[in-house]
């Protein structure tokens, strides 16, 4: 197979010769004057032939340099098609968002009908996992996910910090005359497992009793306070909709910063960018809206 020259001087040759100058094809290409001369010498050494003739001010191609540039020319031009067509082809696929299974269950529902109304929201598929997905391997486009903003090589976006603050069910809290953050030492307490009440107690001063049923899932956790067993340490994302409900209660005005966010990743290099950026745009333009 015949090795071809730089891809950069072959575009330099035919913008010179579609031109009849160095300085306006440096101009075309935007670069200087001297980098298309230089690239115009390092092809005629390579194809061991002149390549233009000086005409005054002109630069005229040889035939053989004006019939390699018309290839060269037509060979851009199916490039460029074939890119316009894998970029209306990115256009046409769904895009595909990875979302926190705990926020696709308790924050997006309610605002999903407006996100597929919107132009944002147009062709998504949504795939609630665990997991954190791959974004070469597995065909996902944006990852909405729970954690600290350390996403090597990837673009990241801030969705919403979080904060913490407890939660029970209206007769549970009826049942416990809670005023301040030290009336929780003796009230019954559901635990997670990956975020502890020293979390809070801690904020106040306070020594964690210990004591409580303990929960893996936040859902599950949210479920078990709202039926009336204890008392929730409850993430504000997962939880608005309960409180609109009436179904839970806070049952102290105080909450704690918590150290993870929600941020959307991505790479920046995908080809559906400008779709990734509305959806950007819209998703935090209504988590700074706060509850539906």
């Amino acid at each position: 197979m015949t090795r071809l020259p730089p891809f950069f001087a072959l575009r330099a040759l035919a913008a010179a010769a579609r031109r009849r100058s160095y300085s306006r094809a440096a101009e075309d290409l935007s670069v200087t004057h001297g980098a298309v001369s230089q690239q115009i010498r390092k092809l005629e050494a390579e194809l061991g032939a002149r390549l233009f003739v000086r005409q005054g001010n002109a630069m005229i191609p040889t035939p053989a340099a004006e019939r390699l540039a018309a290839e060269v020319e037509r060979a851009i031009g199916v490039l460029q098609g074939g890119v316009a067509d894998f970029r209306r082809a990115a256009d046409h696929d769904p895009l595909v968002v990875s979302l926190d299974p705990q926020l696709a269950a308790r924050w997006l529902p309610a605002r999903l009908p407006r996100l597929l109304a919107d132009p944002a929201g147009a062709n998504l598929d949504l795939i609630a996992e665990e997991r954190v997905a791959d974004f070469v391997t597995d065909g996902v486009d944006v990852g909405v996910r729970y954690g600290l903003a350390q996403e090597p090589g990837l673009e990241t976006a801030l969705l919403f910090h979080e904060r913490l603050f407890p939660v029970a069910s209206p007769a549970l809290a009826a049942a416990h005359d809670i005023r301040t953050p030290a009336d929780l030492l003796s009230a019954p307490l559901l635990r997670h497992r990956h975020r502890p009440w020293s979390v809070w107690f801690e904020t106040f001063g306070l020594e964690d009793p210990g004591r409580g049923i303990e929960l893996e899932d936040s859902i599950m956790l949210l479920e078990s306070a709202a039926q009336g067993m204890g008392v929730a340490l409850a993430r504000e994302a997962l939880v608005e909709q309960d409180l609109s409900s009436g179904r839970l209660v806070r049952v102290l005005p105080q909450a704690v910063s918590n150290a993870f966010a929600f941020y959307l990743v991505w790479r920046g290099d995908n080809p559906k960018l400008h779709r990734i950026h509305a959806l950007r745009d819209w998703l935090t333009a209504e988590a700074a809206r706060g509850q539906p």
